[in-house]
């Protein structure tokens, strides 16, 4: 008989602090199940993984073969090659069969096998701005062995056949050891580049065709504006933090976010993407046109700073909010202050916990880098914000650590009433004082990651968090979760959470998949993720240390860009401590005693971390 995809997994209620949590799956012995693919799954991957479960007293069977290597509780996660098109698995055990059907489909535009261009493949595809003499390339997908030109205003660009190219994987596919660039046969594909000096609107390029004496034309999407001086505006970032990026799509990296209130001209625009004047890329809604078209520059003067009692103010004086960014290194950090011009000659800074001295150099006409070097290798996170025109630069201090010790029992009199408390000086809380935030991600609508019996990565997530909160708050912390239940939370209000608790360690729970072309068989492990400077320090030690105590295999330690690793204001990591999706470490993920033992040990690899001579 035929089954619907189901999950099998039903769960257990696990007492923890006297707290009803979810626990680990319990499965029916008989139900074959199958959590991934879903049904009428597309992908452009060249194989995909099957994660599901069965009895073990039973073969299970796909198309006919037995999958051989299962857990001991039946689980497994074969992985088998895809063609292009449609793809039809039977998996069955006995009398029960799952039907599924996976289509691979192409990531590359199809080459016309008559006289047309690919559809879609004619770019710009979008509106674009540009200065007068830039560069603007064109490029399309047609018929081989053809001639192909783009038309615009009173010039005409020959687009030229690419004979070979190289193809570079996404960057996922450093998670797989995957990631070597890919020389293809470029096929049909030609681009071309010219120059354009005179201001004006070009409105749509004309693309056109040749074959012998045949020819057809085609219109552009985007059209093509080079600016003028008059057509220059200046904006204001509107949102807390722009994004912004080195090129005009999410598929560029990140730079430092732009403060809100921050003003730019506008050099180049592409879609909803516009390029600011000291380079970066921002997306047009985070922004408004402020009148007037004059370049927003700056002089500063004399610099001031203050101590408050966590965190270094550094104030720089400004005539309007102009464009920043910052690079950290080990020892050191450094602010640029684009559109700005120094005329200073004073600067205050006294004798402070975190700053060894301030350095400045005018590198350009326009852009000035401060350099703060530090009293200490760990950083604790710093922000910016303006104040008016005043940029505010703040560096936090490391947290004031105490070794509390624990009351004992109380001594009492002959006559009933308390004369002491005694102080079991055997029993302390290291972490007295530290503030811990703990993100168990995924919940509500958002499931994560499932293992083979359906059982989804949120309920471990948030078990898990559950667990170290309990062994930290013993050790003395005060923790903070982002969810203590199973309910949606964005990431943005994770990271605002972070931005607004300041922990002096932020942590997000996960455990991990893969993407289709990766083998969910063999792959096992712990792999931890940071991202600014004053992260990697926790990020290493406590990835070794899960390793070396726990003995699990190591996945590796990656700096990566993710939204619960990009929070500057407190070290913030991310740890996915094992995959979901393998059958033998899921049953690692779903023992009650490893549970236990896996939080008590992050609880303890954190104490270790904190209590290492910072000289605090």
């Amino acid at each position: 008989m035929k089954q619907f995809l189901g999950l099998a997994a039903l769960t257990d209620i696990l007492l923890v602090g006297g707290i009803m949590v979810a626990s680990s799956p319990v499965r029916a012995e008989s139900a074959l199940s199958v959590v991934y693919p879903p049904p009428e799954h597309q992908t452009v991957a060249e194989k995909i993984f099957f994660i599901g479960t069965a009895s073990p007293q039973q073969p299970v069977l796909i198309n006919g073969k037995p999958i051989k290597n299962r857990s001991s509780s039946g689980h497994f996660a074969p992985s088998l090659p895809l063609e292009m098109g449609e793809n039809i698995f039977v998996i069955r055990q006995q009398n029960e069969e799952i039907e599924l059907k996976v289509t691979r489909i192409s990531d590359r535009p199809e080459i016309p096998q008559e006289l047309a261009f690919a559809p879609d493949s004619l770019t710009p595809s979008v509106d674009i701005a540009r200065l007068p003499n830039e560069p603007i390339c064109f490029s399309a997908v047609a018929l081989p062995n053809a001639n192909v030109s783009v038309r615009i205003g009173s010039s005409k660009t020959l687009l030229l056949p690419q004979i070979e190219s190289v193809d570079l994987p996404p960057n996922s596919a450093v998670l797989t050891a995957e990631n070597q660039p890919i020389t293809n046969k470029s096929r049909g594909k030609y681009v071309g580049c010219t120059v354009l000096d005179i201001s004006r609107n070009y409105g749509k390029p004309t693309f056109e065709l040749k074959q012998g004496d045949r020819t057809i034309t085609k219109q552009g999407q985007g059209e093509i504006q080079i600016l003028s001086l008059q057509d220059i505006r200046v904006v204001e970032v509107t949102a807390d933090a722009g994004v912004a990026r080195t090129g005009a799509s999410t598929n560029y990296s990140r730079l430092t976010p732009l403060p809100k209130g921050t003003k730019a001209r506008i050099t180049g625009k592409e879609g909803e993407w516009l390029r600011l004047d000291y380079g970066a890329w921002i997306k047009a809604e985070e922004t408004k046109p402020v009148p007037g078209n004059v370049p927003p520059q700056s002089i500063i003067r004399g610099i001031t700073s203050r101590q408050l009692e966590s965190a270094t103010e550094v104030v720089f004086p400004l005539q309007l909010p102009v464009p920043v960014e910052v690079k950290q290194t080990e020892t050191s950090i450094t602010l640029t202050l684009h559109n700005t011009t120094a005329q200073t000659d004073t600067i205050r800074l006294d004798n402070d916990p975190i700053i060894k001295r301030l350095d400045w150099q005018q590198v350009s006409p326009t852009q000035i880098d401060y350099a703060f070097e530090l009293r200490q290798e760990q950083q604790w996170g710093y922000d910016l914000r303006y104040e008016g025109t005043n940029l505010i630069f703040s560096l936090r201090h490391p947290p004031k650590i105490t070794s509390a010790p624990v009351m004992g029992s109380m001594r009492y009199r002959d006559d009933g009433l308390i004369e002491g408390k005694v102080i079991d000086t055997k029993i302390q809380k290291p972490l007295n004082n530290v503030e811990i935030l703990l993100d168990p991600g995924h919940g509500g609508e958002e499931p994560g990651a499932k293992g083979p019996t359906g059982y989804p990565e949120k309920e471990i997530n948030l078990l898990i968090s559950k667990l170290v909160e309990q062994e930290l708050t013993q050790l003395g912390a005060k923790v903070y979760l982002t969810r203590e239940r199973d309910v949606d939370v964005s990431l943005e209000e994770r990271m605002a959470m972070i931005d607004k608790v300041k922990p002096d360690l932020a942590v997000s729970i996960h455990y991990n998949a893969l993407p289709d072309n990766g083998d969910a068989e063999n792959t096992q492990g712990i792999s931890t993720f940071w991202y600014n400077t004053q992260a990697h320090a926790p990020a290493i030690f406590l990835h070794d240390y899960l390793v070396r105590q726990l003995n699990r295999p190591d996945a590796g330690t990656f700096w990566n860009n993710l939204a619960l690793t990009r929070p500057h204001t407190a070290p913030s990591i991310l740890l996915e401590l094992g995959f979901m999706i393998n059958p033998e470490e899921f049953e690692w993920i779903s023992d009650r005693q490893e549970q236990q033992k896996l939080a008590k040990t992050l609880a303890e690899g954190i104490k270790e971390w904190f209590t290492q001579d910072y000289s605090f």
